[in-house]
């Protein structure tokens, strides 16, 4: 099992010996198959050109047309080239392996009969590096009565999706995979219909690096409105470090791929068409290679700011409201910061290591103020103390508590998962309200004011509702396992995910995650869920409604304790069995987790020094 995914794949959708659907899409006609989930299922379906030869960092060119007989659409597809994290164990599953280029297909789950249904376009996480449409939305899309239909798309990944530089921005395509992503959701516009779906009631959504397209799609070319999607979810969306596409990081990447694929001196040719030229067995290797080289956890290719795409960095677009869509449901984990930080940081000396080899460009200043709101003059560097996850409201706190850590270890826990997954999602959330940010004064540099201002116009127009994923571990990917799961997992209780999964189809078909008491109980007595003043529904007030920035926390208790040792630095609980119940509370995000608010803040302001 990939701790990446945290994940029981739902049981194999065995085909029925029903009459198969097929449909005609014009440049192809596919032939599906009935689900033992009683789902049409269409996997296989090609959406763009096979990106290889010429095509390779190019943006996606439509099919060639392919109609000259039925197209089985049965198999999985191909999985792009992976491409791993650096220094990770090989039991985390962030391992590079080989691939196929011709990898640009879709999986499709419908209704029998559907008509004008919404559609869920689901993006996969993998730090832009690795994993494809391996996530079968139909158990979510049953526990939701078939209210939606599930679209899975891959992406080119690692160097084939990301390489970024001055020489492949004047020759071919930057940001390449998020290209392919919105080449699909065009797709869907043109197609969906045929189908059952309804393409003016499309909701994106995605985790980890599939949450951090999303974000991006809903920041492309300036946050300006295509009517492609109409809602987001995003759950823990990844927002590494992003660079101007000719920075001095993706340049050095982009010369030491080429010095692996052959082509550091490519004679007649630039490097560039030497690179379109090489091997595809070469160019796996030379992108595995870069992405495995840098710092604990991190990804060689990543997304990078382009000037058209992506005008400016996400913090600062998202601090001045610029985003398309009307509404999402925006997340993070507990425990985000685990498994992709470092593992090993248990002195003083290596936590002034870590912080300035993490943030080179930081000023003194920078620094000052981090060792200050991290409170790290008051924590031990030890990792004895017993370890719990926090209640986020009452101390202690996150800062050098949880599960999985304590002592500074769990301060370095707790800066990656907020600067990389917790802040970002706390931006979505006030780009899509009228909720502004709490001040700070942090390094001078603050736009906390011009976000205030830009916050006013938003009133009415957007909508956000805002999570926290608690339930025991809690990692990054974990709750993968509440909304892509078996008919009866062992974790986290078939009570919750059912509620999870009623709150995420509400969002897609209801525009709003607001379910019933019952729902949100999942059939248990003694849950405790907050709850409306007629006692109906779920009491979950959009984010800046009335001045409260909302966040539910989602949690359960009861049930029993097991202990999980991944390794001699990873080990968690997860509570299986009977009697687990839900247990959802009503919290504040600003004061989250000792005042999360303002962390957040600080990481905005320094935005330009990290950069993000």
């Amino acid at each position: 099992m990939r701790l990446t995914q945290g994940l029981l794949l739902a049981a194999s959708a065995v085909p029925s010996l029903a009459t198969p659907p097929t449909v005609d899409l014009g440049y192809a006609t596919y032939q599906g198959y009935l689900s033992s989930y009683g789902l049409n299922t269409w996997k296989s379906i090609r959406y763009a050109a096979p990106p290889v030869g010429k095509r390779r960092w190019q943006a996606p060119a439509p099919p060639l047309p392919n109609n000259t007989a039925v197209t089985l659409a049965v198999d999985q597809p191909p999985v792009c080239p992976q491409s791993g994290a650096a220094k990770t164990p090989y039991v985390y599953g962030f391992n590079s392996g080989p691939g196929d280029e011709d990898c640009l297909y879709l999986n499709l789950y419908a209704p029998p009969n559907a008509t004008d249904l919404p559609v869920l376009v689901w993006i996969h996480g993998g730090g832009y590096g690795l994993f494809g449409a391996e996530y079968d939305p139909s158990p979510m899309i049953n526990t939701n009565d078939n209210g939606f239909i599930g679209v899975e798309i891959q992406y080119r990944l690692g160097a084939f999706g990301f390489l970024s530089s001055a020489e492949v921005k004047a020759y071919g395509a930057t940001n390449a995979g998020l290209l392919d992503q919105r080449f699909a959701l065009e797709w869907v516009q043109q197609h969906i219909a045929k189908f059952g779906g309804d393409p003016s009631r499309v909701t994106i959504g995605g985790e980890s690096s599939g949450a951090g397209s999303v974000m991006l799609h809903a920041l492309a070319y300036g946050g300006r409105e295509f009517n492609l999607f109409n809602n987001i979810i995003a759950a823990s969306a990844y927002s590494p470090p992003c660079y101007d596409f000719n920075d001095s990081v993706p340049e050095q990447h982009y010369r030491r791929f080429a010095e692996l694929a052959g082509c550091g001196d490519a004679g007649s040719l630039s490097t560039f068409d030497c690179l379109v030229a090489a091997p595809s067995a070469r160019l796996q290797n030379a992108s595995a290679t870069v992405s495995t080289s840098g710092l604990f956890g991190t990804f060689g290719f990543l997304p990078v700011v382009d000037g058209e795409l992506i005008e400016e960095r996400p913090s600062r677009q998202l601090s001045r409201g610029r985003v398309s869509g009307k509404r999402i449901l925006v997340g993070n984990n507990a425990n985000d910061g685990v498994p992709l930080t470092n593992p090993n940081i248990t002195t003083l000396s290596s936590f002034a290591t870590y912080l300035t080899t993490t943030f080179p460009l930081f000023t003194p200043t920078d620094l000052s103020t981090l060792h200050a709101i991290y409170h790290t003059a008051h924590t031990t560097p030890s990792d004895t103390a017993p370890r719990y996850d926090t209640l986020g409201t009452t101390p202690p706190t996150a800062l050098n508590q949880s599960e999985m850590a304590t002592g500074l270890q769990q301060t370095v826990l707790d800066i990656f998962a907020e600067t990389t997954f917790d802040c970002p999602a706390q931006w979505l959330a006030e780009a899509f309200s009228s909720f502004p940010s709490s001040s700070t004064a942090s390094c001078g540099n603050s736009v906390s004011s011009q976000k205030q201002a830009d916050a006013s116009s938003l009133e009415g127009s957007k909508q956000a509702w805002k999570y926290q994923y608690s339930v025991t571990p809690a990692y990054h990917g974990a709750d993968l396992n509440a909304y892509f799961t078996a008919d009866e997992p062992a974790w986290p209780g078939k009570a919750f995910s059912t509620a999870f999964q009623k709150v995420w189809g509400a969002f897609i078909i209801q525009d709003s995650p607001v379910v019933s008491v019952g729902v949100a109980m999942g059939g248990m007595g003694n849950a405790s869920v907050p709850q409306t003043g007629d006692g109906r529904w779920l009491d979950w007030p959009p984010y800046g409604r009335g001045g409260l920035a909302a966040q539910m926390d989602f949690n359960t208790t009861g049930g029993e304790l097991v202990h999980e040792v991944v390794t001699t630095n990873l080990s968690y609980w997860v509570r299986v069995g009977a009697g687990i119940v839900n247990t959802f509370r009503l919290v504040d995000a600003e004061s989250w987790e000792g005042g999360r608010g303002q962390r957040c803040d600080f990481w905005r302001d320094v935005g330009e020094r990290v950069p993000q």
